[in-house]
């Protein structure tokens, strides 16, 4: 799991106010910094926050726009669950 943000103002584009951010808020997982928005170009995202799942092959199987509720969480970890069981690419 990986997070990428995306400043939306100005103070957001600061390592140590992310850094800050991320220890305040207990996020376990690596937090990449997308200040010029090359990311978010690339995913045509328009959205915050958006969730993708990326499976081996480097294709996008899942994606949810917004915060995670009851049933949008379950369909997520369904998601997951499905990948996780596919088995490794062969070489």
């Amino acid at each position: 799991m990986i997070s990428v943000h995306y400043p939306e103002f100005g103070y957001e584009k600061e390592y140590d106010n992310v850094l800050d951010a991320v220890k305040r808020f207990e996020v376990m997982y690596p937090v990449a910094l997308d200040n010029d928005g090359r990311t978010w170009r690339a995913y045509s995202q328009r959205f915050w926050p958006t969730t993708y799942l990326i499976d081996k092959y480097g294709r996008i199987r899942y994606q949810h726009i917004g915060e995670f509720t009851r049933g949008s969480d379950q369909t997520a970890v369904a998601a997951i669950q499905t990948l996780m069981a596919e088995p490794e690419p062969s070489n």
